[in-house]
């Protein structure tokens, strides 16, 4: 019997892969080990991996029913990371959809100049933010930091990329049909790059669920704080007790954990598309 020939140089690369991605997965799984210590045992060495003693219920009932109101960041987050994303996917797709599907004069130099802001760090803009948001009234409130986040460059990139995929011919049959580009828009591009549609989605959610930035310069009301500020507000407050900083931290990442395990397929694929088409 003929056996296939061992690739040697794959299989040390898989190797070679598989032990960076432990290495990376150490952090992450000493944080879900710690959540579910007691605090006399965080720190015992060597490390237990696996508690001797649970004490993740009690650790939970501390950081959720206690006085740190993570409860309320936490549907504060909610509430910011899913209306930023569905407003950002809507206006990024509008966008994109007139930077490909609609023909005027200067489109593709303007789209050109549009990219270009992209090279313009965030941190740059955000005193004019500031300022903007504190004269028109929506300083220190959810909607001035949704509307703030509602809009990115990459977006539209990436969107546009793939609505350039889509067949021109469609749109002409509609339009010959009778089709506005209303119509064109929601039922004809949109249902065809979906997997774009969700890597924005997936990708959006991620980031404004992290965000530290805008929140802390935009809000000042402790009942308006989102998970990152709860989380170093009780982090300050619990001090040195690093099991329940750990279920803190476990309770923060888990939406983020579920969201991307469910759309990491479109991820990929909506990533793959935006780079070779167009």
């Amino acid at each position: 019997m003929i056996g296939k020939k061992i690739n040697v140089s794959k299989v040390i690369l898989t190797i070679v892969f598989w032990a960076i991605g432990l290495t990376m997965l150490v952090p992450l799984i000493w944080m879900i080990s710690t959540a579910c210590k007691i605090e006399a045992d965080v720190f015992n060495f060597p490390i237990e991996w696996i508690p001797r003693r649970w004490n993740l219920v009690e650790n939970m009932k501390e950081v959720w029913g206690g006085r740190y109101n993570f409860g309320l960041y936490y549907l504060n987050s909610i509430k910011v990371t899913v209306l930023a994303t569905f407003f950002q996917v809507l206006v990024s797709a509008l966008g994109a959809y007139g930077f490909s599907k609609i023909r005027w004069k200067g489109r593709d130099k303007i789209f050109l100049a549009y990219l270009a802001t992209m090279m313009i760090p965030p941190q740059v803009t955000i005193v004019s933010q500031f300022i903007i948001m504190r004269n028109i009234g929506l300083y220190n409130t959810h909607t001035g930091l949704i509307l703030m986040l509602a809009f990115s460059v990459y977006g539209v990139f990436l969107l546009r990329q793939a609505m350039m995929a889509v067949p021109e011919s469609l749109s002409e049959s509609a339009r010959i049909d009778g089709a506005g580009h209303v119509r064109i828009f929601f039922q004809i591009v949109l249902p065809m790059i979906k997997p774009s549609l969700a890597t924005l989605a997936t990708l959006k959610f991620v980031w404004t669920w992290n965000d530290y930035q805008a929140p802390l310069i935009f809000l000042n009301d402790r009942n308006l704080y989102t998970i990152q500020l709860g989380m170093k507000q009780f982090a300050s407050e619990s001090g040195s007790y690093y099991s329940l900083i750990m279920a803190a931290a476990v309770s923060a990442i888990l939406p983020l954990v579920i969201v991307f395990l469910f759309c990491q397929r479109f991820v990929v694929d909506g990533i793959a598309t935006g780079a070779v088409k167009g």
